[in-house]
């Protein structure tokens, strides 16, 4: 029998993973349907109204086309509102609809502490990330890399590349199959499974933790 090769590096993707949905008082549960409904409707815009003020601005934004400062001027201008006020807006409601998966980071944590690479893979635009991905992120995980601040994103083959570019800096002997991809959507995955990474599509925790179990990472 071929004896499986040992996972060296895992990799999570941010929303729907590190970071999942949650309810607040901010945000009621009957409330619930999504960040750019909810800012629509605190805008009293109709939900195509609020994608035609963003439109190319937020998806240049995500591929790192544009910066932070000039996306949130754009945005702003097109909605003739005050920089400052859209900027707090945005991250308020990001953090509002998101939690820290608390199970994944003590898992990462752990994984980090028995020798093995935990790092982040993720498609942001500048103020989710600013509302996601926290300065202890940057020391928890290594490498980070965030679709804004790379100039491309998932499932561009070149985000993958870098990662595994950014891998081979921290491990020069590392594999594709030695790597552990998890995200919460299939076309994210498949880029990296046609790469040779062992890949997880998380659904939620009890779900994943079954999957991870199978792999004997730990």
């Amino acid at each position: 029998m071929k004896k499986r090769k040992k996972i060296k590096a895992i990799i999570f993707d941010v929303g729907g993973v590190l970071q999942i949905g949650k309810y607040s008082s901010f945000i009621p549960k009957r409330e619930y349907f999504g960040v750019h409904q909810y800012l629509s409707k605190e805008l009293g815009l109709d939900i195509d109204s609020w994608f035609d003020s963003i439109d190319k601005t937020y998806s240049d934004s995500i591929e790192g086309k544009i910066d932070e400062r000039k996306s949130v001027k754009v945005i702003a201008n097109n909605l003739n509102i005050n920089q400052k006020k859209l900027e707090k807006l945005v991250i308020k409601t990001y953090k509002s609809f998101f939690k820290k998966n608390k199970e994944l980071y003590s898992l990462a944590y752990l994984l980090k502490k028995k020798g093995y690479i935990v790092g982040i893979l993720s498609d942001q635009w500048p103020l989710s990330k600013k509302a996601l991905i926290s300065k202890e992120d940057f020391k928890l995980f290594n490498p980070v890399i965030i679709s804004c601040d790379v100039g491309f994103r998932k499932p561009d083959l070149k985000i993958y590349k870098l990662l595994f570019k950014r891998l081979k800096e921290k491990d020069k002997k590392i594999k594709m199959d030695e790597i552990l991809f998890v995200d919460n959507r299939m076309w994210n995955l498949k880029p990296a499974r046609k790469l040779g990474m062992k890949i997880i599509l998380f659904k939620d925790n009890k779900q994943f933790f079954r999957e991870f179990k199978k792999l004997e990472i730990l």
